[in-house]
Formats: structure tokens, sequence, C-alpha cells
């Protein structure tokens, strides 16, 4: 890429077309046997995506929910014109509900005492309640022992005319793993907590268990709607299980290099000189770095795509920047580096930089940011 100052020094690069083909692929995935709703999970800023943008395009492409973690963000959705569904689910004591339930938002609760906060917020029309069992991730979500109690003070406030219960739901801490024994316990346990509420006379308008790994490999864990967060982006939700699902990666992150320079062999490279040039090499300065939200570790690990070759990164990541090979070539300053996208080219993927830095791509994609502009792709075309 020749020197062009319109062009950004770094750039988050979202392809919304990406994203309305992925949750149009998960529909008829989870869809195969028969229909399910599609819950689009846009917390975390869409995943480092753009939650608004990509909230927009998932709509666009028939997600009849959208879910988020906090109530900022849920409010933040209605703030930006979107009036479908919305679930929320992380909340901590003392939060104001009042917002939220203004706003027809669906809140989580987990306790108690939380369902007796959002129903001390409604000031007329119901708060629209769902219930998180635990099943067995022990995270969030009511403890088996206080399933009853829960969801018998559920039914209270609902005969009271105080909320709506809408939803009943879990979340798999192995759904990765399709032959892991937690999640037959874990969708059986989930089973047993629907039949209390049948119980308790409580019927949900909606049921849900699956992420996007289970809404992919575990067809009876779909119930009548399935999350779906990764895969929405274009990432395999369960890398070696999954074979080929039909998805596009959304994000691109590309940066123009800073500076080009021969170096000699011997010549240590960034901080700690944890690699030596055992040659006489080039290299291209990358200006970003894990203020950037580029993994430190990414260092001596990853690979960059430079004038259509994969060059290895050099050395430790910086604050600002980053250091790579250029294997004796010399491109000028101003080159396109692109640090990860979909592969179509050859160039690297997240789920190959997750793989070189032993996480996951949940993680590369949504710390990526911080100085970078983001740029999106296919928006007002729908």
């Amino acid at each position: 890429m020749p020197e062009n100052p319109t062009v950004p020094r770094a750039e988050i690069v979202v392809d919304l077309d990406a994203v309305r083909h992925n949750v149009g692929r998960l529909r008829e995935i989870a869809s195969a046997e028969r229909p399910v709703a599609m819950m689009t999970v846009v917390k975390a800023d869409g995943y480092g995506h753009g939650m608004l943008p990509v909230a927009r395009a998932a709509r666009e492409a028939g997600a009849e929910w959208l879910g988020v973690a906090t109530l900022d963000e849920a409010l933040a959705l209605r703030a930006g014109g979107d009036t479908g569904r919305v679930l929320c689910w992380l909340t901590v004591p003392g939060e104001d509900y009042a917002a939220a339930v203004a706003a027809d938002v669906d809140l989580t609760a987990y306790s108690v005492a939380e369902l007796d906060e959002i129903a001390a917020a409604v000031d007329g029309t119901p708060a629209r309640v769902q219930v998180k069992v635990d099943t067995g991730l022990s995270r969030g979500g009511a403890a088996r022992a206080d399933w009853e109690a829960v969801l018998s003070r559920a039914a209270e406030l609902e005969a009271a005319g105080t909320i709506r219960f809408t939803g009943l739901w879990s979340h798999l801490a192995c759904a990765d793993e399709p032959a892991h024994p937690a999640n037959d316990a874990q969708e059986s346990a989930f089973r047993d907590a629907l039949a209390l509420a049948d119980r308790l006379g409580l019927a949900p308008e909606v049921v849900h268990l699956a992420n996007s790994a289970a809404a992919v490999l575990r067809p009876s864990a779909r119930f009548g709607l399935v999350r779906c967060g990764i895969a929405s982006y274009g990432l395999d939700p369960a890398p070696g299980h999954t074979g080929d699902l039909g998805l596009r990666p959304a994000m691109t992150v590309r940066a123009r290099l800073a500076l080009t320079k021969p170096v000699g062999a011997g010549a240590g490279v960034s901080y700690g000189h944890t690699w030596v040039a055992p040659e006489d090499t080039t290299l291209g300065v990358v200006p970003v770095g894990y203020a950037d939200g580029v993994l430190r570790h990414a260092g001596n690990a990853v690979s960059v795509w430079v004038d259509g070759v994969q060059r290895p990164v050099r050395g430790r990541v910086c604050m600002d920047q980053l250091v790579v090979d250029l294997g004796g070539e010399l491109p000028p300053a101003g080159t396109e580096a692109v640090l990860f996208g979909p592969g179509d080219a050859g160039e690297p993927t997240a789920q190959e930089w997750a793989e070189a830095c032993g996480t996951i791509s949940y993680e590369i994609v949504s710390r990526v940011g911080g100085r970078m502009r983001r740029r999106h792709t296919g928006e007002g075309e729908r």
C-alpha cells in the first residue's frame, strides 16, 4: 500500500455483510430440525466489532433477540434506536433498574433479593424478568438449592402483576467440547429446572441454554432460542469439532508500517532482546501495541501479513508498536500490515493468533482497539 495520508495509522475494519451472513447461516443450522429463535450477543461492544452497527446488522438478518451483559449496554441499544427484544444478564446489588424497566428490557435475576430490587423499580408496567439457574458452570445464576425459592418468588411477583416472567435459562460450561460429560449433566439439570417452573405455574416466553457451540453441535440443547455470540462474528465456537460452518470472519485489523530498515546479524530486537537476528535481515515497525489491545505475549509467537507474506513478529510487543521480520525485503514506510483478517488472501486469522498466544479468539477480537479507528463496511446497504 503506497503512502497515503488519508489511510489511518491503524484501523479495525468490520464487514457487516459478514455479520448478516453469519446470523443467517446460524439460523439455518439451529433451525435444521425445527424453527428456533436467534439471540445475537452484542455485549462488550459487539465483541470488539461495534455494538450498534452489529446489532442493526443482526436485526436485518432476522435476530429476534439481542443479548448484553450490563444495563448500560442495554440502554445504549435503546438509545441507538433498537426496539426489539433485548436481554441483560449481569447486575450487582443497588443498580438502578428503573430505566431498563421503562425501556422494556428483559432483566435477568439470580436471587430473591434481585427479584425484589427489580420489583421495587416498577412504576406501572410490569418488569420483564427472566431467571437464570446455575446448572453446573458455577458462575452466575441461582444455585440449585435456591431454585425453588427464586422461582416461587418470581411466581408471586407475576401473580401480583409486578413482573412478567419471560424466560428461564442457563449457560453451558463445556459446549465447545461436545463429548464432555458436563454437557449431559447440565442439560439434565436444566430440564429439572423447567419441570420445577412448570410445577410452580410459570410459563416462560422463551427457554434457552445453547450458546454458539451448542447451537451448532447439540440439537437437544436448542430449546426455543439459541444465543450466538462468537459465531455471529464468523469465528469458530468449537475449533476442531465443527468442520466448515460456512461462517465469514467479520474483523480485519490493519496498520501502516511506520518504518522499515536493515539490521545486521546479532542485532537484538525490542525490549529485553528476546529475539536476536541470526543473520542480516530487514525489519518493519508496526505502530500498534498492547495499549491497542495486542497481546503482549504475541511477541515471537504470531505473524503479520505484509506484501503478500506472513511476517513473524520479532521480540516483545511494546505499548505502542511491534516489530516484524521482513526477511530481507524493504517495502516503503506506509505499506499495509494486516495483523489478522478472514484469511482469504493468506493473512493470519484471529483463530491463528489465539492458538499462537494460548488463548481463544474471543479474547483476540474483544481486546483489540485502543487508539485504532474502527470502520464498518456494508453499513446502510439493507
